[in-house]
């Protein structure tokens, strides 16, 4: 059926009363299947294989992609093969819905994974077991569920705000349904083939597959002779540098500090290009000058200086010089700077985002009479006894497992409604949530209360943060089941599912990716960041919480200086993009994001941007071509691909090498 939708005035004149009753009668499908066993099943399994993917891609880049329209022509294309060869009925418009759902709420959840939890550890040195991780943050996205659904009444049933991203996955699923199914098959085919030719690549530079193919498959050490695995390097620049070695070749340095000590290396990442992609020119563009600042030119400067030297480790051997060093000891702190005042002024700059929190309501008597969808909707009572409920259980479970003091943690939750709405809002009107800027409202005042426990702020912050984000994030998924006529209650259902694969995953996942053992055989942070995971958003929460409790006195006058002056360039990079309404091409926090990514991964991302930029420029004017097809219809596709084929491999080879 085709979408239907209420008109501007009717928006803006009719009752809630009304519009549920439009939409009960227009586009409620209450007779078709949605959450059936395979669509949960489905979605369980698709969601925990994505939320992996987002894990991986969210260690190297400090982001979290969405995964629901990557979920939607999964689903389609596997049942819809499956009922070309008479195996299963094809899927339902509304169970692709709910396996969406489910996955999306997957891919959601794991954020803390990536950013308030290894700061925690980093900082701390502390690393709690797998499943506290996953209690944790199971409980805090529950909350987030919880919420979720009397803000929905608000924001899409009277409202009916636009939600952009949801909007967008709603438009796609009724196309594929709607007899336009060809397109979908396609946009699957490229989906498919771009993962397995990722996949192969990923599988080639991989040592821990070729271990298994050359030693455990062929026993080739056996019949061959073979010492040592073969395989194909990622940073191509490794065969210039073993050439030059044989033959005493040109080593590049600047001002006297090598390439390699910089981590200006070259690299051929198919992920980081698909994440390119999906980023756009403007963001990757930002993202390389920073990087090119600061690799480039201060941190050679800042070195020859002395304010970035060797230091001694903890157990008193000299710790070189490295990329990792170079961000720890100076860079992270203007970066952070750029990211933190940019998210800030980008905040502020948008006052229709705040306007929900004095929005005046429509009078009662505008909605008397009975709920028509009370059958339907999640009854308001299972949240408003569930969110005071499992926010307090969420305080103590952050108190019992991370040491936060118990009344730190409580006060900490009247914000969570305030960051909601804010979120909620914002992902309204432009599918973005302002989480890593509304996180440092918690963290500086959890702070203030107590500077001595860095778990005090961060903690806080990361369960405010995941609450606000989640309840935002899930009612722009629950948009495209409004649009056609899901039933809420089994979207409910399904998030909750979704969370639970997702921290079930990716929690033991974190570990095995992440964490090594020490000499004494427990488990260190020592290796957590690295030049393929550089955690970019944990160092950002890091290095608030080192300013909250060391003092902005404990640091060289060179990195106070740099702070200073990205604070300055930060505010006008902003309002320059205010003033010119989006078009001034940069963006203040993804340039403070380059500075704290490896550059190679940076150069990568702003490779994939280019590529799609330059080809979605020459075949624009083409609609209905083979290019413009692959190139502009097929670009979240083909980017996605990239992602997952890569990343799935990636995670494969780590844990082949734990084993093997």
């Amino acid at each position: 059926m085709a979408l239907q939708h209420l008109t501007d005035e009717q928006i803006a004149t009719w009752t809630r009363a009304q519009k549920d009753e439009w939409w009960l009668k227009n586009v409620y499908r209450g007779d078709m299947a949605q959450l059936t066993l395979r669509s949960g099943l489905t979605g369980f399994l698709l969601g925990g294989i994505l939320s992996a993917t987002g894990l991986y891609i969210g260690a190297k880049t400090g982001l979290s992609l969405g995964v629901g329209l990557t979920s939607v022509i999964l689903a389609f294309a596997i049942f819809r093969s499956m009922a070309a060869a008479g195996l299963a009925r094809d899927y339902t418009i509304l169970e692709n819905n709910c396996t969406q759902s489910i996955a999306t709420a997957s891919g959601y959840v794991v954020a803390p994974l990536i950013s308030s939890l290894p700061a925690y550890m980093l900082v701390t040195g502390i690393i709690p077991p797998w499943w506290q991780m996953a209690i944790w943050m199971f409980v805090i996205a529950l909350v987030g569920v919880l919420l979720a659904f009397p803000l929905k009444r608000r924001f899409i049933n009277e409202d009916q705000a636009p939600f952009p991203e949801g909007r967008a996955c709603g438009v796609v699923m009724d196309s594929l349904y709607d007899g336009r199914g060809d397109e979908g098959v396609f946009k699957a085919k490229l989906l498919a083939g771009v993962s397995l030719a990722a996949a192969l690549y990923q599988a080639l530079i991989s040592d821990g597959w070729m271990k298994l193919v050359q030693f455990k498959l062929l026993m080739m050490d056996k019949w061959a002779g073979l010492k040592e695995p073969w395989y194909l390097h990622e940073r191509l620049d490794d065969y210039y540098y073993a050439w030059a070695a044989k033959v005493d070749g040109f080593m590049p340095t600047i001002l006297g500090t090598s390439f390699k000590t910089l981590g200006l290396r070259l690299t051929l990442d198919v992920a980081v290009i698909g994440v390119g992609g999906l980023m756009g020119m403007a963001i990757a563009g930002s993202c390389f000058l920073g990087a090119f600042i600061n690799f480039v030119v201060l941190a050679p400067l800042m070195i020859q200086m002395g304010d970035i030297a060797p230091r001694l480790g903890l157990n008193g051997q000299p710790v070189p010089l490295s990329r990792v060093e170079i961000v720890n000891q100076w860079s992270l702190w203007w970066g952070v700077t750029m990211m933190v005042v940019g998210a800030m002024v980008s905040l502020l700059a948008r006052p229709e985002i705040f306007k929900g929190l004095f929005k005046k309501r429509a009078p009662k008597a505008a909605d008397a009479g009975s709920d028509l969808l009370k059958d339907i909707e999640v009854p308001l009572w299972v949240s408003y006894v569930g969110i005071p409920v499992f926010g307090l259980l969420g305080s103590y479970i952050t108190h019992l497992f991370f040491g936060v003091p118990l009344w730190m943690a409580v006060i900490s939750l009247p914000l969570i409604f305030v960051l909601s709405i804010i979120c909620t809002n914002s992902m309204a009107l432009t599918s973005w949530t302002p989480t890593g800027a509304l996180s440092k409202i918690t963290q500086f005042t959890m702070g203030v209360l107590d500077r001595s426990n860095p778990a005090s702020n961060l903690l806080p912050a990361g369960m405010t943060a995941e609450i606000a984000s989640n309840s935002a994030n899930l009612l722009s998924d629950i948009k495209p089941g409004y649009m056609l006529g899901g039933k809420p209650r089994q979207q409910a259902i399904g998030h909750v599912i979704g969370n639970l694969a997702g921290v079930l995953v990716c929690s033991p996942l974190f570990v095995l990716l992440f964490l090594r053992p020490d000499a004494n055989g427990a488990l260190s942070t020592a290796g957590m960041v690295s030049d393929q995971f550089g955690f970019p958003a944990a160092l950002q929460w890091k290095g608030v919480a080192d300013i909250i409790s060391r003092g902005l006195k404990s640091l060289p006058p060179s990195v106070l200086v740099s702070m200073a002056v990205a604070t300055f360039a930060a505010i006008a990079m902003e309002v320059a993009r205010i003033r010119t309404k989006g078009r001034f091409p940069l963006s203040a926090v993804a340039t403070g994001l380059g500075v704290v990514l490896p550059p190679e991964s940076v150069l990568g991302m702003f490779v994939g941007a280019l590529i799609f930029w330059a080809m979605g420029r020459k075949h624009a004017r083409r609609p209905g071509t083979t290019g413009h097809r692959i190139w502009i219809d097929g670009m979240e596709p083909i980017c996605a691909g990239l992602i997952s084929g890569a990343a799935l491999m990636g995670i494969g080879n780590a844990i082949l090498n734990v084993l093997i």
